[in-house]
């Protein structure tokens, strides 16, 4: 996974034999921070499990690119007075969600990947190219 807007990258086994690996946690923590306030957040394990099985299914080599991970609270409302799309207690406040790119799958593609994990939400936004993925209620939309 790599961030579109730090330019960082980040490839790791994050789990083995079940079991979380600290370290790697901590890493995908800070990677997924709050990039506009460097707010870091602990990221709920299931929306990464979420991401990784999506990726697996894709079958693709490409990481993800993130556009959105944990968003702080003052964050999430500066998005907010700019478009209708988010949601005012949004699961990235929770670090409980992921907005995620791929440059070789469409929307569509990722969004059907995520959908059969059936794990959480999925939401499709084709006009800006990224599906939104959480380990919140199972549910989709968007177009």
């Amino acid at each position: 996974m790599y961030s579109g807007r730090t330019g960082e990258r980040i490839d790791m086994i994050y789990w083995i034999e079940g079991q979380y690996i600290k370290d790697a946690v901590k890493e995908v923590n800070y990677f997924m921070r709050d990039w506009r306030t460097d707010g870091v957040k602990s990221i709920d394990l299931r929306t990464v499990d979420i991401m990784a099985a999506a990726h697996n299914l894709l079958d693709v080599n490409e990481p993800y690119m993130l556009l959105s991970g944990y968003r702080s609270p003052k964050t999430n409302a500066m998005l907010r007075s700019r478009s209708r799309g988010v949601a005012k207690n949004s699961l990235h406040m929770r670090g409980q969600a992921a907005d995620l790119r791929l440059s070789t799958r469409s929307v569509n593609q990722m969004a059907k990947a995520a959908i059969a994990c059936q794990g959480g939400g999925v939401g499709r936004y084709s006009g800006s190219n990224f599906v939104h993925m959480d380990c919140g209620v199972v549910r989709s939309w968007g177009g």
